[in-house]
């Protein structure tokens, strides 16, 4: 009989080789990565693609930093004395002095709990370091390209008159505001990758990021999705903590993991690239899609119910033509995403 944890890893696997076709990631053969926040919902997509294309004789190597590996490889043990990857245990704002050499790095080491966002001078602090640091990191392992995981969050609000955040907005974030700490911190990232580009000519990337689903995301955080998808599986009601009114959209972490890979070895030197879903979808409607695919019949709860001027909904949905220009598109749907993430947290909780 499957053991809980193989039947975990085939639920990453399954979709992993079913998207990675979809992009043609040869350049990729023979090349190094160095990758940060290779231990969260990302890193865990990214390594498992990674994976899948070296056991299709794709000869990738990746060296991960981490705060704690081992805990990391206990959780994962796919990535457990795999030959093609290695790691390092430190902190983005103290990395170790190597001697390697790397062609890639792809830096997506950024705090996003409620904590961390409780701090946004300690935030800003922490990407702005973390940024140099790797920056500087890039330099001396001789790396030619440079993908910097950065956020739909750059842009500042958008509201329900625009619904889609086209690639080359020049929307901000406010900053007299702290709780755009997160988004000006992003902005100052690319900002400095744009420098050391021009100074150092290393090729650089932005990935603007958008809202995510799928096996892996938190079920007890501040996402919405993996919310409605615990108190689907767990509790007696389905919650929306506002009026449900605000509109994302949402993205498998397989199909993320490819067009991050894709970005990173085809994207235009010095762009940006937003990484997302097109397709919206309200708070409201995901509640009770969830409550459909997992618990039909369940109750759904919700906070705020009163009248809500329209005009201030709030919307956050990518336009993604640049990125669909190399080839990228929305390759799982929604629907999918949702049952899987259920499927691996039932696993999840019970091993």
């Amino acid at each position: 009989m499957k053991s809980l944890l193989q039947a975990q890893i085939d639920i990453l696997d399954s979709n992993i080789k079913y998207v990675l076709p979809k992009i043609d990631l040869a350049k990729l053969n023979g090349k190094s990565i160095f990758m940060t926040g290779a231990t969260g919902f990302f890193g865990i997509w990214l390594l498992s693609a990674i994976r899948e294309l070296n056991k299709n004789g794709t000869n990738v190597s990746v060296c991960v930093l981490s705060r704690n590996p081992t805990l990391f490889q206990h959780v994962h043990p796919q990535f457990l004395d795999q030959p093609w990857l290695s790691y390092i245990q430190g902190d983005i704002k103290f990395l170790p002095v190597i001697s390697a050499r790397f062609d890639f790095l792809l830096h997506g080491a950024t705090e996003t709990s409620m904590t961390a966002h409780a701090n946004p001078q300690k935030m800003l602090d922490d990407i702005f370091i973390g940024t140099q640091k790797i920056l500087e990191f890039a330099r001396s392992c001789q790396v030619h390209r440079t993908l910097l995981i950065s956020s739909g969050a750059v842009y500042g609000e958008q509201s329900s008159a625009e619904p889609l955040r086209m690639d080359d907005s020049k929307q901000a974030c406010n900053t007299l505001m702290p709780y755009n700490a997160y988004g000006e911190g992003k902005r100052l990232m690319e900002l400095m990758g744009a420098i050391f580009q021009q100074q150092y000519g290393i090729d650089t990337i932005s990935a603007r990021c958008f809202s995510f689903s799928g096996p892996g995301l938190p079920i007890d955080k501040h996402f919405a999705i993996g919310n409605f998808i615990r108190d689907a599986l767990y509790l007696e009601k389905i919650t929306i903590k506002g009026d449900g009114l605000a509109i994302r959209s949402y993205m498998h972490g397989a199909d993320l993991s490819v067009w991050l890979l894709n970005l990173m070895i085809n994207g235009q030197s010095g762009e940006s690239y937003n990484v997302g879903s097109d397709q919206p979808i309200t708070i409201r409607d995901l509640a009770f899609k969830v409550r459909d695919l997992l618990a039909p019949g369940k109750t759904i709860r919700i906070l705020n119910n009163g009248s809500t001027n329209l005009s201030h909904t709030s919307n956050y949905v990518p336009s993604t033509t640049r990125a669909r220009q190399i080839g990228c598109s929305v390759w799982t749907n929604l629907d999918k995403s949702i049952q899987q993430a259920a499927e691996y947290q039932k696993f999840f909780q019970v091993n």
